[in-house]
């Protein structure tokens, strides 16, 4: 009889009693006994990456990698993290010891980016915890390199590992034995690339057609013409919003047919990426449907000021652009449809439509009759589509004094900053934490570079250090204090040592209780020894091999 592990846990669970034993038992042997020799057997298989088959062909060789090896310190370090994958059991308090399992995608992408190869023998490790961590399985993949690919064909457990290569077109079909170890044949990677797109899960054929749109944008649109129109409408969706990928003039007649599509949804994605780009017809109608509904009027005595007609009607036209007709509730129809035309709409218009060279200049100019929350945030949504960072700059405002219009909430600023520079939006988000602390900062964080520029990682650590000097209940920061250990710069650690002290007794605001004091001695205790530890990585593998 054969059984995979699966079987012997369900029989261990349910026990020999209720269930037969899924193994021969020798005679005069007693079930329990045997259940466990066949799990014994089991483990050794598990832990050696093979599992027992029917008799075949022997593998061949695994292929060779030539990348470098990793240094010896950095080769302990990956089994030290892979053996601590699974993290401390439990929840409550952390205690000051670094989190293994969050440093691991770092240590990942660190070892990637010197071109190392995995050792061989971490390789089954390395597969089992990609496994458990889908996160992970990029990174992992890269490191393992051919070796884990080859591995992963001899344990259905990590068949993951082949599907995703397969979407990459990095693995070739195993027509044989003898194939799937050593990766033979003529156009297999296209061969087996098709094969997943028409007959994979729906997950693996997104794979593929967002690698193939990485690697060769017209290719991957072609991919998915080749099979569009027998797609399901929710399947279309999808892989629609898989060309935001690289988008460029070339996907525009395709996107104007989608426009077309039976599926509201489709039509408005395909017009949302229209409209991403300033050079398209959809873009051109828009910009002139905007036109006609916004102006400037300098006949006032008090100076010009932007004037606003929303659209009468939603007609058939607009509604093929991807306008929706019918408001969320509590918002008025024209309002709704002015506000979908303006986003749509290129947002080099303004400087002519106003007069104006900057968008700041528009920005400043007043509007009449209570329309600013909806032009502005239409406004905002077209600056981050288009990822224009004139706009953004603009719309965002000093951080210092962000602007808070009329009581209204149309102000996104985290998704303002990703259009701005890496290192003027750390900058920003700096300044922000400076005059308003923590707590509304943890959105604009999570949209800086890592690691944190030095700016920001300073503000970070001043601004905790207030806030526990203030009283503050340290349980309320543990989500800026988790990414602080995984962005901060392992070069501020320095100045965190003053911090894990208890805070002075003299303090006008001192700590409520010696628990919450406690708390915040061990939580930059912590983030202390995380940031040593993630020097001391960088510098193992910066180590020669």
């Amino acid at each position: 009889m054969t059984s995979t592990w699966n079987d012997l846990v369900t029989t261990a669970l349910l026990g020999t009693e209720r269930r037969a034993v899924p193994v021969r038992q020798a005679a005069g042997q007693e079930p329990a006994a045997a259940l466990l020799d066949a799990a014994a057997v089991r483990t050794v298989q598990r832990r050696a990456a093979l599992m027992p088959v029917t008799a075949r062909a022997q593998p061949g060789a695994a292929p060779e990698d030539t990348r470098p090896q990793l240094p010896e310190a950095a080769r302990r370090r990956l089994a030290l993290l892979l053996a601590d994958r699974a993290g401390p059991g439990g929840g409550g308090r952390r205690g000051s010891a670094p989190d293994l399992t969050e440093l691991l995608p770092q240590w990942l992408t660190a070892a990637n980016a010197h071109g190392y190869q995995a050792p061989a023998a971490l390789l089954p490790a390395l597969l089992e915890a990609a496994r458990a961590r889908s996160d992970l399985r990029p990174a992992a993949l890269a490191l393992g390199g051919p070796r884990a690919l080859w591995l992963a064909r001899l344990n259905p457990q990590w068949k993951y590992a082949l599907r995703g290569a397969a979407a990459g077109g990095a693995v070739p079909p195993a027509t044989s034995d003898a194939d799937a170890s050593t990766g033979t044949g003529d156009g297999a990677g296209d061969r087996d690339g098709q094969r997943v797109w028409q007959e994979g899960l729906f997950a693996e054929r997104v794979a593929l057609l967002a690698s193939l749109r990485r690697r060769d944008p017209g290719a991957g649109r072609e991919l998915l013409t080749s099979t569009w129109g027998k797609e399901r409408a929710e399947d279309r969706l999808m892989f629609l919003d898989s060309l935001r990928e690289r988008l460029s003039g070339a996907d525009e007649p395709f996107l104007e047919q989608a426009l077309s599509d039976r599926s509201r949804n489709v039509r408005a994605t395909a017009a949302e990426l229209l409209s991403a780009l300033p050079g398209s017809a959809l873009a051109a109608r828009m910009a002139e449907r905007a036109r006609a509904c916004v102006a400037l009027d300098r006949t006032t005595g008090t100076g010009p000021r932007i004037v606003v007609e929303a659209p009468p009607e939603c007609d058939s036209g607009m509604e093929r652009d991807g306008v929706v007709s019918k408001p969320p509730a509590g918002r008025g129809e024209r309002s709704w449809w002015l506000s979908q035309l303006v986003e749509a709409a290129p947002l080099a218009i303004w400087f002519e439509r106003f007069g104006v060279g900057s968008a700041a200049e528009a920005v400043a100019l007043p509007v009449a009759d209570g329309w600013q929350p909806d032009l502005h945030a239409a406004w905002c949504r077209a600056s981050v589509r288009q990822g224009d960072a004139e706009w953004s700059r603009a719309l965002l405002g000093p951080a210092g004094t962000p602007p808070e219009p009329q009581g209204s909430s149309w102000l996104d600023p985290a998704k303002l900053l990703s259009a701005l520079p890496s290192a003027e939006r750390a900058e920003w988000v700096a300044e922000f934490i400076a005059t308003h602390g923590l707590s509304e900062a943890f959105r604009l964080l999570g949209v800086c570079a890592v690691p944190w520029a030095e700016p920001l990682g300073r503000a970070v650590v001043d601004a905790l250090g207030s806030a526990r000097d203030a009283g503050g209940y340290p349980w309320s920061f543990s989500g800026v204090m988790g990414l602080a250990e995984r962005c901060l710069d392992p070069d501020q650690a320095d100045r965190l040592a003053v911090l894990t002290a208890a805070p002075d007794a003299r303090a006008e605001a001192p700590v409520s209780s010696t628990g919450a004091a406690d708390y915040w001695s061990e939580a930059f205790q912590r983030l202390i020894g995380t940031l040593h530890l993630r020097a001391t990585m960088r510098a193992e593998l910066a180590q020669s091999g």
